[in-house]
């Protein structure tokens, strides 16, 4: 099922709109940027602390980078999401693994999901890894195991920058 070019494309200006006022982010909401399917959203999040393990120590990274892949059949279908950073995340792959994100969101995604909603349950799985919910790759298994044995410090968040959308 599809949406009319046009209705899809007043639909992705509304989200990256509302994503705009969250993301100090400029976007090209031209309509033959928002019609070219599939369309490639390169994020940036910024402030917000994401695991890293780097020399057998568990450490907060502040700025991460993704790829939502958007195609003809949103918002009927998810957006592909492709992890573009490090990470140790059990529910977040490295890049060299494929990059997938694991997240309730895109599995219940629906007609009435959006990017905003989306991206703000990104944050929420950054500071909240659920090990009882693993991808199969080595990383995820270990960073599961991790996070199940060692008990949880809050890292701190950044106020400033917010998370932002870098380009298209």
């Amino acid at each position: 099922m599809t949406l009319p070019l046009e209705i899809l494309y007043i639909r992705l200006r509304n989200e990256l709109e509302a994503c705009h006022h969250y993301l100090p982010q400029e976007f090209d909401l031209s309509e033959e940027r928002l019609t070219k399917l599939p369309l490639r959203v390169e994020v940036g999040m910024e402030g917000i602390p994401g695991p890293v393990m780097e020399n057998g120590k568990l450490v907060y990274r502040y700025s991460h980078r993704l790829d939502l892949i958007i195609g003809r059949e949103y918002p009927f279908e998810k957006p592909l999401v492709i992890w573009k950073t490090p990470i140790y995340h059990p529910n977040i792959m490295m890049p060299e693994d494929g990059g997938h994100v694991c997240i309730k969101l895109l599995s219940e995604w629906s007609f009435n999901s959006t990017l905003f909603n989306f991206i703000k349950g990104l944050e929420s799985l950054l500071l909240s890894p659920n090990g009882n919910s693993p991808f199969g790759t080595d990383t995820c298994t270990a960073a599961a195991q991790y996070f199940n044995s060692t008990p949880r410090r809050t890292p701190p968040v950044i106020v400033a920058p917010a998370p932002k959308v870098v380009g298209q």
